[in-house]
């Protein structure tokens, strides 16, 4: 049962790491602002995004690394839940 767990939490967190690198895509060209898909990847990722911009300001010469920095810690937190409900259900 921990193990369905872990899969579905590395299935959610694996999703929301594709909804974030295509919202890096699509902002490299201008998308129409009231397009219900790019309504979606802003709503679904401005609030984490906007957190990692007030902390750190990743804005280099009109490049926003936030995204990177996200996607790097999704993987993070992705391989570390994994790894820990992994041996919880090693040790049941």
């Amino acid at each position: 049962m921990v193990m369905i767990f872990a899969q579905v939490i590395s299935l959610i967190i694996t999703v929301y790491i594709y909804i974030v690198v295509a919202r890096a895509i699509i902002s490299w060209v201008n998308p129409d602002p009231y397009n219900p898909i790019v309504r979606f990847l802003h709503n679904a990722t401005d609030p984490v995004l906007y957190r990692i911009r007030r902390v750190l300001p990743l804005q280099f010469g009109g490049f926003d690394f936030s995204p990177i920095l996200l996607l790097v810690g999704l993987y993070f937190v992705q391989r570390v839940v994994w790894l820990v409900l992994q041996r919880l259900a090693m040790s049941l």
